[in-house]
This record gives C-alpha cells, sequence and structure tokens, in this order.
C-alpha cells in the first residue's frame, strides 16, 4: 500500500470543484529582484564613478577652500552633482520601464490579455500569466507614481503596453489602473479613482476579466470606481463619487453622478451645486462681460 497522499480537489454543495490556486511566490520574487537589481545597476555606477573620479578629487579633495569657490572647475562639478543624480535617477525609471516592457511582452506572447471570465477552480495557463502580469506591473507603477515625476506614470504605462493612454489626458495619483485599460485623449482621472478591469466573484469565484474604454474629454471628478467591461464615451463628466457597475455603457455628452450612476439633469445639478436660476443667469452676463473685456 502507498503512503503517498492522492491530492483530492475539495467540492462544494453544488458540486463545483475548489482547488488551492498556484501562487506561484518564486515567480514573483524572481521578478522583483530582476526588476529592482538590474534597474539600479547601470545608474549606480556611472554616479559613483562621477564620485570617486570627478567629485572627491576636483571638489572635496581641493587643498585650498578659496579655490572651491574660485576655481571654474570645482563650481562646475559641484553644479552637476545634482544634474548627475536627476539623470541617475530618471535612468533607473527608464530600466525600470524597459525590463518591465520586455517581461510583459514575453507573457502576452504566451497568454494574450482578452476579455473573458476566467476560472480559478481549474489550473490554467491563462489564470498564471494573469497573476504574474498582476505582479509585474505594480512595482514599476508605484516607482512612477511616488516619484518626483508622476506624469511619467502615463507614458510608463504606453511603454510596456498595459494600458493605452492618449495624448493630453492627465491621471491623478489612484488605486487599480495598472492594465487592461483605455482612455481617449484629453482626458482628466481625478484623486483616487478606481479603474478595475477585473474583479473577484467571491473568495473563490471566478475573475471577471474586461477591458475598461474612456473616450475623449471624459472627466472623472475624483474617488470614482469603474468596474470591468464599462465603457464611457466622450464628453462624460463624473460627479464625486459616481460609480458604474459591471459592462455599463455611458453613450456620453452628459452629466453622472449616484451609485450605481445615472445622468443627472439641470434640476438635479443645481441642487447638488446649491445655486439658483439667479446664480445662472448671473453668471452667463458675467461671462458675456468677460468675453467683450477680451475683444
Amino acid at each position: 500500500m502507498s503512503n503517498k497522499k492522492e491530492l483530492i480537489p475539495n467540492k462544494t454543495e453544488d458540486g463545483v470543484i475548489k482547488e488551492e490556486i498556484n501562487l506561484q511566490f518564486h515567480w514573483y520574487l524572481l521578478a522583483f529582484f530582476i526588476i529592482y537589481y538590474l534597474s539600479y545597476i547601470i545608474p549606480i555606477g556611472i554616479f559613483f564613478s562621477f564620485i570617486m573620479f570627478f567629485y572627491i578629487p576636483f571638489y572635496l579633495g581641493v587643498s585650498n577652500l578659496l579655490s572651491i569657490f574660485l576655481d571654474l572647475g570645482s563650481l562646475l562639478i559641484s553644479f552637476l552633482l545634482p544634474i548627475i543624480l536627476i539623470a541617475c535617477y530618471s535612468l533607473h525609471l527608464f530600466f525600470i520601464a524597459l525590463i518591465t516592457r520586455v517581461s510583459w511582452k514575453m507573457l502576452e506572447k504566451r497568454s494574450p490579455s482578452k476579455n473573458g471570465i476566467i476560472p480559478r477552480n481549474i489550473p490554467s495557463k491563462t489564470l498564471n500569466y494573469y497573476h504574474m502580469r498582476s505582479f509585474l506591473i505594480k512595482y514599476g507603477k508605484n516607482a512612477f507614481q511616488k516619484s518626483p515625476f508622476p506624469w511619467l506614470l502615463i507614458w510608463f504605462y504606453n511603454f510596456v503596453g498595459s494600458n493605452k493612454i492618449g495624448k493630453g489626458t492627465t491621471i491623478e495619483e489612484q488605486f487599480g489602473a495598472d492594465k487592461f485599460v483605455t482612455i481617449g485623449e484629453n482626458s482628466y482621472i481625478g484623486v483616487n479613482s478606481g479603474f478595475s478591469s477585473h474583479s473577484l466573484e467571491g473568495i473563490f469565484g471566478n475573475i471577471s476579466y474586461f477591458e475598461i474604454k474612456i473616450g475623449d474629454n471624459v472627466t472623472t471628478a475624483g474617488i470614482n470606481c469603474i468596474a470591468p467591461g464599462v465603457t464611457i464615451n466622450d464628453d462624460s463628466y463624473l460627479l464625486p463619487l459616481a460609480s458604474a457597475t459591471k459592462h455599463s455603457n455611458l453613450k456620453g455628452k452628459n452629466y453622472y453622478f449616484g451609485v450605481p450612476l445615472r445622468k443627472i439633469f439641470k434640476k438635479k445639478i443645481m441642487k447638488y451645486l446649491g445655486i439658483t436660476e439667479k446664480d445662472i443667469e448671473r453668471d452667463a452676463v458675467l461671462r458675456k462681460k468677460r468675453e467683450n473685456n477680451k475683444n
């Protein structure tokens, strides 16, 4: 009689097989160390080379203190230090994006991202690569978002290929929204807006994975949650806290509010903003006066 134990999947009352998820911790750790260390090697080498061969001999190592302020070479070295530091940090960010891009392309080639339901009760290549992509994009997103250059986050998404962001679009600090999202031109994504192209249907449920599509000139004022499969067409404005449920399709050219969001009409806008008809008339008069003054 064999001593080996058979791995028998658990079954729920409705007969659905539930298996443990392959967490792949070894791949996550490997990906993190590759991105983290490789992105630092060249920038640190350049910075310490500058310190050892230029800054110490020509600035810190001078015998006469006055020459630090009078010698042109010493002054130039002192001015170059912050520039070299910023350049090396920017190079570090670039290598994060480059390594993430190469890894992302490899994963996409093996298992392309596509709309659909990913079962979690059956082991699959699609599920494993989905988790790998989700982990892979996180470090780069946080590195760019928390850096002194957060506006480069849009370039990072486009360069890696996890999202497609149009020109003139602004993205504030947000959660989620790191993959399978398309945003058009001249849109504004407000603070703490959560765009989630995936959702879990319960603790052991399946993964709904659908692309989010945002048109041109769309504004999410802040704290807006957008679920998988949502399409927001051009010239839409989401008031604070307005949230869209899965597979919602907003026609655009309107204001939306509430949870779940819905169109807001003139009287509702006036009540929401606390204004009256007289305020609107006064605003129209002021706008005309402003245009006349400009002319």
